[in-house]
This record gives structure tokens, sequence and C-alpha cells, in this order.
């Protein structure tokens, strides 16, 4: 008996070896079909990081933080708020990085009053990088957790996760720029799906902190003359994103990273490979 050849598929040879069929796929596959159908058993222990991820927004909520995540608490405290960041520097400038992706990490809603924050202490550009980077942190964490408690259940889940997985599977980045670029599924929602449906993580943080940088640069924009508003007793004008000077280009940037994922799912001769 001869020697067992290492790519025995003529398919695969024909399309250029076995070089492609070991090629590395685009995203971390869990829900691939097995030799039976059975479910197996999943590890309580997975669940642990989601599970405290869970437990620390429940007792933030609790515990009455999220009266502090508001427009009129910040408005409140903006005079103290100045002095200290100013008085700590760089200190004051982790402070809210670590504090914004914690926020983010617990998924509390807040994020947007965090940017404005933002921009408001530390003014247009640095307050959107530093929300970039406090954002993408956070988001992260719940990735991390998501992908170790929720892989492999994605196939358990309803439909629409397997539409999310087909999506990420034609083009994971592109697909996540959009996303993140219309921001049609809430942030911690897609946080959860990219981390069950095995995207990989360099894809996942430059997706999250590409994506976010339009609108954090306009939320910090509008946050630059908190003060001004405060003053006047009247919050930011948050629907300044349905304008279309604002909404027109960012969906034209949506449009762009659409491209390459509608010309891969249509481009000749794709249905016959």
């Amino acid at each position: 008996m001869g020697p067992l050849s290492p790519c025995p598929n003529s398919r695969r040879i024909e399309r250029g070896g076995c070089g492609e069929a070991l090629a590395k796929p685009p995203f971390r596959i869990h829900n691939t079909a097995m030799a039976d159908d059975a479910p197996r058993p999943v590890a309580p222990r997975r669940f642990v990081p989601l599970g405290i991820l869970v437990l620390a927004g429940a007792l933030f909520m609790v515990l009455g933080g999220h009266r502090y995540v508001t427009f009129a608490a910040l408005a409140e405290n903006r005079e103290w708020l100045c002095a200290t960041v100013a008085q700590a520097g760089a200190r004051g400038v982790l402070a809210f990085i670590l504090a914004y992706a914690g926020l983010v990490a617990v998924s509390v809603p807040g994020s947007v009053l965090f940017t404005l924050a933002g921009g408001f202490l530390f003014g247009p550009w640095l307050g959107t990088a530093y929300a970039l980077i406090g954002a993408t942190l956070g988001a992260t964490v719940v990735f991390l957790a998501a992908r170790a408690g929720l892989a492999g259940l994605a196939a358990r889940a309803g439909p629409w996760v397997r539409l999310f997985e087909a999506g990420f599977r034609r083009n994971g980045l592109n697909y996540l720029l959009v996303l993140r670029l219309i921001p049609i599924v809430p942030f911690w929602l897609l946080n959860l799906v990219a981390g069950a449906i095995g995207l990989r993580l360099r894809v996942f943080v430059l997706g999250t902190f590409v994506g976010m940088i339009p609108v954090s640069f306009i939320y910090a924009s509008l946050g630059n003359g908190l003060g001004t508003l405060a003053e006047e007793g009247r919050p930011p004008d948050l629907a300044i994103l349905f304008r279309p000077s604002v909404l027109l280009p960012i969906l034209g940037l949506a449009a762009l990273a659409l491209l390459p994922v509608i010309f891969r799912r249509w481009r000749p001769g794709e249905e016959a490979a």
C-alpha cells in the first residue's frame, strides 16, 4: 500500500494545492459541524468572566451609580472636574480612560456622556482620542468574556446570530466597520455577538477603534462647548447625528466600508468557486 497523500481532495489540488485548503480562516470558527450532532456539555466556568461583568453592572445600578452618569450631574460638577483634571495631569487622563473602559465593560448606558465629557475636559481632539481608547478597551473586555463563555453556542442561537456570522465570514473587518459607523446594533450587543461567533481579536479591536472615530469626534466637539450649554441650563442636542450635514458623511463612510463586502459576494465566478 502506497503512502497516504497529504491532500487527497482532487478539487483542492486543481484550485492551487494543499496550501489553500490549510489557509487560515478570516475568523475563529467555533461552531463548525461536528461528527456527531449531539450538543456537547458546556462547562460552567466558561461563563465566569461574563458573570463577573453582569454582576458588576447590576451592582453599579443598584448602588445608584447611574445617577452620576447624567448630563445634570456633569453640569453640576463641571468646575470640580476641570480643576481635578488640571491638577492631576496624566493621572487624570488615565482615570478618565479607565472609568470609560469600566463603564463600557459592564455595559451601562453612558458612553455618550463620557465622550461629551472628554471633549469638555480635554478638547475635541484629545477628548476623541481618550474616548476611543477607553471605549475600545471596555469593548475588548466584553468581547473576550463573550468569546470565553459563548464561543461555540452561536449555532444554538436564533437565525439573527447566524446572519451576523455570515456577514463576518464574508469580510469581518469591513462588516464590523459598517456596524460601528452606523450604530443600528447596540454597542454592547455587537461586542457580545462578535465574541460569540469567534471574530479575531485584532479585527475586532481595529474595526471598533476606527469605526467609532466619526461619531466620537462629533460628540467630543459637541462636548467642547459643554460649559456654555451648562450655563444656559439645557442639555446638548444629541440629535445632531441625524442632521444631513453630519449623517450623510457617516453614511458615505459606511458605504465605502461596505463596498469590499459587496464586491466579494457578487464578483464574477464567485458562485462557481
